[in-house]
């Protein structure tokens, strides 16, 4: 029986749902979200007088390898939905990728071109952090949408629900609990909250601390560690020792990161 408090999610996960092609909420979000995140960017760079074409080349290497490590993620977390039919790895439109492989994919296809060609790596880093929080918030509002997140039972006034037939979460909740419409956490929903917490922290810290590349690894701990906690609302399928793939990813991100801001970054000197 539905608590009458719990929250409602009714939508479609397909905008489009045809034979020859599909288009997800999320797919669509998160193609609004990379465009948000470029013009960020972009007005970013004008005021560190940077090449705008070096910028957005840059921008196109990471979004290529953000895509590939984010469907890499995916594909190794899923491996026996693929191991039976290999050419479904490529069929990326019809949905699934790992936001972790395609914050690592992008950052490292990035920063490679950047590094090619002579830029400042540690600026285009610094001024993409904050791009990037705004950009996994846009995606998630497809995945709540989709719902495409399986979470822990929830009976509090906040727990939601999904009663759309296609809802991957409608098909977890019977899955887990025996029960299409069990409320579950919204832990997408405390995910983004974080985003925009850390959203405002960075902007704070803003030139601020030093070497350039500073803000970009405060921004990969400060998401490396909500997502670790959160994750464990989630449940996704457990690797070793209790933990998910996106934990043993946020231990490895955080056994750099940590490590580097303890060691190198600095608050800069008033002169």
């Amino acid at each position: 029986m539905i608590d009458l408090l719990s929250i409602e999610i009714p939508f479609n996960p397909n905008l489009v749902a045809g034979s020859f092609i599909s288009i997800s909420w999320h797919g669509l979000l998160s193609f609004v979200g990379v465009a948000v995140a470029i013009w960020m960017v972009s007005n970013a760079a004008k005021k560190e007088n940077l090449d705008p074409d070096m910028v957005y080349n840059t921008a196109i290497f990471g979004i290529i390898g953000g895509i590939i490590g984010a469907r890499l993620v995916h594909v190794i977390d899923y491996w026996g939905v693929y191991a039976s039919d290999p050419t479904k790895i490529f069929a990326i439109w019809t949905g699934g990728i790992g936001l972790w492989g395609g914050i690592l994919g992008g950052w490292l296809g990035g920063a490679l071109y950047a590094k090619y060609s002579g830029a400042s790596v540690g600026k285009l880093m610094d001024i993409a952090a904050p791009a990037m929080f705004v950009a996994q918030t846009i995606g998630r509002v497809g995945d709540v949408i989709n719902g495409e997140h399986w979470s822990r039972a929830l009976d509090t006034f906040w727990g939601w629900y999904f009663t759309h037939p296609d809802s991957p979460a409608r098909i977890g909740a019977e899955r887990f609990f025996g029960d299409p419409e069990r409320p579950v956490h919204p832990a997408i929903v405390y995910e983004m909250i974080w985003n925009m917490i850390g959203l405002y922290v960075i902007t704070k810290l803003r030139g601020k601390l030093t070497p350039d590349g500073s803000i970009w690894w405060v921004y990969l701990t400060w998401y490396s560690i909500g997502r670790f906690f959160i994750q464990f609302l989630r449940l996704d399928d457990v690797k070793f020792l209790g933990l998910q793939e996106a934990h043993i990813i946020a231990i490895i991100v955080l056994s750099v990161s940590l490590p580097y801001i303890l060691k190198k970054v600095r608050i800069k000197q008033k002169k």
